[in-house]
């Protein structure tokens, strides 16, 4: 659904541990620039403050009555009701903040929370690279069409979500699609967010250049100095992207062979795709063994790389051919070859994320 005529306004939030960016839509557009204040994470009442002070800018700044406030915001949280847990990446929120209900009586509207890998997926599936890729395939002819997609976000954590047929899959406890506490591939008694996060990324360059974590460089000299681009352990530096690959490729495995779809990443370091995809890929459609030494496919589909031109090629066009109905005589069209493609946001994180919280919400206020 993707809401391009409706009038209503929703003013949105994307809560990172470090920023908070503030925003409207109305028929699925940025009715305003966004507005970027410092999260002020340790330190609960300015955060709080911050946040009141952002969506009064936000309200300032556009003309009409908003309906709804929906935004995202980091986990463990109790997303129904609007209360914020023990925050690992925002740490002044200790033993429950019920910041929906603090917001909907300051600003006298319903009020809508959720994870930011769920709306990024979510903005992802409406206007994203779900509906692109359905379009692409049409275009060779392709019977293929995809009616799901799981979505990641790498930053400071490692967010995601899932949405099947249109929907949004929260779970029973509003904790569907955790993937930060999959098991790590290459330090097992650790979780994949360990690995893939921002932390993950310096850990490991330090671990390969030999020096101590607190002298590494943030992902981005790290990246640079992959590319040969600023001085630096360079070997370390691929090392630590391909380990970065290899253990979000596992935890994709794991997820894919579940929810059986489409995968879209987003996030800050999702800028370092051409250093990690090819990790990722590589181990998605890696093998395992039986206690006979026979050797499986990892997954029961095959990964393609979507940004790159040869594997995204061979991804459209599948494997199709006619075949014959019997008895009737007839052809109908067979593609035999399971395949799930991983590809970049096209939207960008923050626009994903703010156009599923404005999809969400107003889902929700249909259904009051």
């Amino acid at each position: 659904m993707k809401n391009d005529d409706d009038k209503r306004i929703v003013m949105t939030l994307d809560a990172g541990g470090t920023n908070f960016v503030f925003s409207a839509i109305r028929g699925n557009t940025d009715i305003i620039d966004p507005i970027t204040l410092p999260s002020n994470a340790n330190d609960l009442n300015a955060c709080l403050t911050t946040i009141i002070d952002g969506f009064n800018k936000v309200k300032k700044n556009i003309q009409g009555k908003p309906a709804a406030i929906s935004f995202a915001f980091p986990g463990p949280t109790d997303y129904p009701n609007g209360i914020i847990g023990d925050l690992v990446n925002l740490p002044s929120f200790r033993g429950g903040v019920a910041l929906g209900p603090m917001l909907k009586s300051v600003f006298k509207i319903p009020v809508f929370i959720n994870n930011d890998g769920d709306l990024f997926v979510y903005g992802e599936a409406i206007d994203g690279l779900l509906p692109y890729i359905n379009e692409e395939l049409a275009k060779t002819g392709s019977p293929k069409c995809y009616n799901n997609l799981f979505g990641i976000t790498l930053g400071t954590g490692f967010g995601a979500g899932i949405v099947r047929n249109g929907e949004l899959f929260i779970g029973d406890n509003a904790s569907a699609a955790e993937i930060w506490a999959v098991r790590n591939k290459v330090y097992p008694a650790l979780s994949a967010e360990e690995s893939v996060s921002i932390r993950g990324v310096r850990y490991a360059y330090a671990k390969n250049a030999g020096i101590n974590v607190e002298k590494a460089p943030e992902p981005k000299e790290i990246y640079n100095i992959a590319l040969g681009k600023v001085p630096g352990d360079k070997n370390a530096a691929v090392e630590a992207f391909r380990e970065f690959g290899t253990v979000m490729g596992d935890a994709l495995a794991n997820a894919v062979t579940l929810v059986d779809s489409l995968v879209v990443i987003g996030g800050g370091l999702g800028g370092a795709w051409k250093l990690f995809l090819p990790a990722v890929i590589n181990e998605m459609n890696s093998n395992l063994e039986t206690y006979d030494g026979e050797r499986l496919n990892r997954m029961e589909s095959k990964a393609f790389n979507l940004e790159d031109v040869h594997e995204r090629a061979a991804f459209m066009r599948g494997e199709v051919k006619e075949i014959i109905v019997p008895v009737t005589g007839e052809k109908i069209l067979y593609d035999p070859l399971k395949r799930v493609g991983v590809g970049m946001t096209r939207l960008g994180t923050s626009r994903a994320v703010s156009l599923g919280a404005y999809a969400f919400a107003l889902n929700a206020l249909d259904q009051i």
